[in-house]
């Protein structure tokens, strides 16, 4: 299986989806450094479905840029589905977008625990004005490998909603 060709292809099926209910997205990244958006962005015309994308990487930026709460990620840690929820509930109010994914895990080669062993990584997605929801992977691999399984995951879970 050819993951580039996968990125791709499942980046146009979300933008295919996106387009077809006139919406626009909003990525928050953590553990993917952008990847995500840069996906996206990397589609022909994915302006017409794509806001902007926000890389939080650092707890600051987190709270500064998403409004995550400091008693949020002091109770459950940066790589938990809290958080992970905050986020995309964050990026859809501070854009004009309808859809909103985040990513937060710990990619490796170091950082990982017994409670969240490398690999683990939350995904939240949202539409505006609905709750949040959150899935936990666990993925294997190098840290490349563990962040475009990440990346994959994110970009099917609206369209397949």
């Amino acid at each position: 299986m050819n993951v580039v060709i996968n990125l791709i292809q499942a980046s146009e099926h979300l933008g295919q989806y996106l387009q077809k209910n006139q919406a626009h997205i909003v990525t928050a990244e953590s553990c993917t450094g952008g990847w995500l958006a840069q996906c996206i962005t990397g589609i022909a015309g994915s302006s017409a479905w794509f806001d902007r994308g926000f890389i939080t990487y650092s707890n600051q930026a987190k709270i500064d840029m998403l409004g995550v709460k400091p008693e949020t990620l002091a109770q459950f840690g940066a790589v938990s589905a809290e958080v992970a929820m905050q986020m995309t509930t964050g990026a859809l109010l501070h854009s004009a977008a309808d859809y909103a994914i985040a990513i937060t895990g710990i990619a490796g080669p170091t950082g990982g625990s017994l409670e969240k062993p490398i690999g683990s990584v939350y995904i939240a997605w949202q539409k505006k004005h609905h709750p949040a929801k959150v899935t936990l992977a666990h993925f294997n691999g190098n840290r490349e490998q563990v962040r475009k399984q990440a990346v994959y995951q994110a970009l099917r879970l609206i369209p397949n909603e």
